[in-house]
């Protein structure tokens, strides 16, 4: 069953890209209730990678956006709040793909989702 995680407004503005060499990349964390957590890896690619760098503020006309996965940018630590993402890509926020709901995944640490964000902001 999938819901989309659009009703789940607070964490739209926050999602971050930790661990990575530089601010245009990292493993990408949602903050909910309070708290960072990771997106697990399953059904990530690149159409979920061009929503995250969007809602980062970059120009999607002049962005490439690469997915990674199998934890790439290291293992996050604490909750996993999001797995089996669905976007069609065009989306402004990840909030607005679908996915079961926050917190249910099949997932661990070793399977942290990232994102390179080439471009402009």
């Amino acid at each position: 069953m999938f819901l989309s995680a659009a009703s789940n407004s607070e964490w739209f503005a926050d999602v971050r890209l930790v661990n990575g060499s530089n601010s245009r990349e990292g493993r990408v964390e949602i903050y909910y209730r309070g708290e960072w957590g990771t997106v697990c890896d399953d059904n990530w690619g690149q159409l979920e990678a061009n929503v995250v760098c969007r809602q980062l503020g970059y120009i999607m006309s002049t962005t490439k956006a690469i997915a990674k996965q199998k934890a790439f940018y290291g293992r996050g630590s604490g909750k996993i709040w999001l797995d089996e993402m669905h976007c069609v890509g065009t989306e402004p926020l990840l909030g607005r793909c679908e996915s079961p709901a926050f917190g249910s995944h099949d997932c661990n640490h070793g399977e942290d989702a990232g994102v390179i964000c080439e471009g402009t902001c």
